[in-house]
């Protein structure tokens, strides 16, 4: 059921049915989450049940303001409270002490938590909501994206109902503005770590810290506890159909080549392309898609052309590889796990 989130009686009604133990799909500016009561391990268990999700895969716990956080985690380093007050609300999750006993089954057993502020104005309507619609307060609403585990994240309301059905209440706030998930920010390490890129750069969370940002990789290389963490699995965000990756020239190369062959000459489309430069396409039944200039206009986009592909029964996705600049990086960590998928 898709309820408009304009509507103060939706908000109302998904404030309920989080604060009764039951999930709701809830808009944030990234992508749809799949969201229940962060404190409830009972409605937490629901959300794995319902993703085929792993139970020890961590979940992003979404607050509504700065003041939740002590709530959940123990310590925040200097540098985290910099990008908190940079960067919230927005796009942007840091990894923090957990506080003992407290969301225990969404931080996936680990120590540490992964905590965000989102700034869509209904995600932010239905956390206020549940602040003060119960017994007790709600502090904070674990949504992994609504999607079954592994697969494009949903970017639409109607993308949530086409994946879980019309029993899920689903609180509709529009198609999101940023498209793909969060940046993700370890600060349990004693300095800034990188575990997911977003639409908040690496370059930008140096300047608002004061402090030089680590890859995982390079951290691991000298500490190797780092925490588990959403949506950072080689293989992710995979469509049905097979995707791949290469440079304009390879994709051009490559549809020359299919031109020669008959599976390509009629009938059902076989293969998508999604690319900046404009090309040679050898039949009709090759599906094109232009891929936009601007990085955050193509993360906007790319979950809703990825299922538009699958919708249209396609087996192959050719797309062309983004730039290697910074702006990119999210795009770029999306798409080379869907095609590890």
């Amino acid at each position: 059921m898709i309820l408009d989130g304009r509507d103060a009686s939706a908000i109302a009604a998904a404030a309920k049915a989080i604060v009764d133990g039951e999930l709701v799909g809830l808009p944030t500016e990234t992508v749809y989450g799949l969201a229940a009561d962060a404190d409830n391990a009972t409605a937490i268990a629901k959300i794995f049940a319902a993703k085929g999700r792993p139970a020890d895969h961590p979940l992003i716990v979404h607050v509504s303001d700065a003041g939740s956080v002590a709530h959940f985690a123990s310590d925040v380093p200097d540098f985290a409270r910099a990008l908190i007050q940079t960067f919230w609300p927005g796009p942007l999750t840091l990894i923090l002490p957990r506080q003992s006993g407290v969301a225990a089954a969404a931080a996936g057993g680990q120590d540490s938590i992964g905590l965000r502020c989102p700034s869509h104005p209904v995600a932010q309507a239905l956390l206020k909501a549940c602040r003060v619609g119960g017994t007790k307060p709600v502090w904070g609403i674990a949504a992994p994206s609504a999607n079954l585990f592994g697969r494009v994240s949903p970017t639409t309301a109607q993308h949530v109902q086409d994946e879980f059905g019309d029993s899920l209440l689903v609180v509709d706030g529009g198609a999101c503005s940023v498209g793909i998930e969060s940046t993700i920010i370890d600060c349990t390490r004693g300095v800034p770590v990188l575990l997911r890129p977003g639409a908040v750069t690496r370059e930008q969370v140096q300047a608002a810290c004061g402090v030089a940002v680590l890859s995982n990789e390079a951290m691991e290389a000298l500490d190797k506890t780092a925490p588990r963490a959403s949506g950072t699995l080689e293989s992710h965000y995979a469509p049905k159909a097979k995707v791949r990756l290469m440079d304009a020239k390879a994709l051009q190369t490559a549809l020359d080549l299919l031109g020669r062959d008959a599976d390509a000459k009629g009938g059902a489309p076989v293969i998508a392309t999604y690319s900046r430069v404009v090309l040679r396409t050898p039949s009709a039944t090759v599906l094109r898609r232009r891929m936009p200039d601007d990085a955050a206009a193509t993360a906007q986009q790319l979950f809703a052309v990825l299922r538009a592909f699958d919708a249209q029964g396609v087996r192959l996705i050719w797309i062309e590889s983004p730039p290697d600049t910074p702006e990119w990086d999210g795009v770029r960590d999306r798409l080379l796990r869907s095609a590890a998928g």
